[in-house]
């Protein structure tokens, strides 16, 4: 006798080709990932993947979205009723803590600036990172100098985290990051 298997909502189908979508497009970019390996990930059809976003560039998007969406989720926990150094140390605290174990989400945010010569991409990105900043900027509410190194010490562990360097295992890695501290 069969069980009865429970039919997914449609949000919870688009979710699951969201995360589906990350892992591929975090290994393979806009232009190299495949579609047809994305359904089989989801557990869906090809066709029901393009019923849900249209396009690949679209689903691009919408990952990339979501990818900055999340972050700035978990800036505004970490900030929850902190303000000033306390709040950027809080964010850069998670954004450490949190983020940059997922090699995945940061490779497709890699991606995702690697894509932004398409103009659409592009805005996308541009309108996630600059959400990003906006919200540091007004949580924190301190010089430029001290949100500008936030924001480059994390691109930095990003590229870090990137190449699998999070352990250090490379003396440079190290000297960089033990450089970013005495900050």
């Amino acid at each position: 006798m069969a069980v009865p298997t429970q039919r997914k909502s449609a949000e919870e189908r688009r979710e699951a080709v969201l995360d589906a979508a990350l892992g591929e497009f975090a290994a393979r970019g806009l232009d190299g990932a495949s579609t047809e390996a994305i359904a089989v990930a989801a557990g869906i059809s090809q066709p029901y993947v393009f019923r849900l976003f249209g396009t690949k560039k679209e689903l691009f998007k919408a990952v990339i979205s979501r990818c900055f969406r999340q972050t700035l989720e978990l800036f505004q926990r970490a900030a929850e009723g902190k303000r000033g150094a306390e709040a950027l140390e809080a964010m850069g605290k998670a954004y450490v803590n949190e983020l940059l174990p997922d090699r995945t989400r940061l490779r497709a945010q890699m991606q995702a600036y690697a894509a932004c010569e398409d103009d659409e991409v592009c805005e996308v990105v541009r309108n996630g990172y600059g959400d990003l900043v906006a919200y540091v900027e007004r949580v924190a509410d301190l010089p430029a100098e001290e949100i500008g190194r936030f924001f480059a010490t994390g691109m930095f562990l990003n590229v870090i985290a990137s190449m699998g360097l999070q352990n250090l295992e490379e003396p440079w890695a190290e000297r960089l990051v033990t450089g970013l501290k005495s900050k």
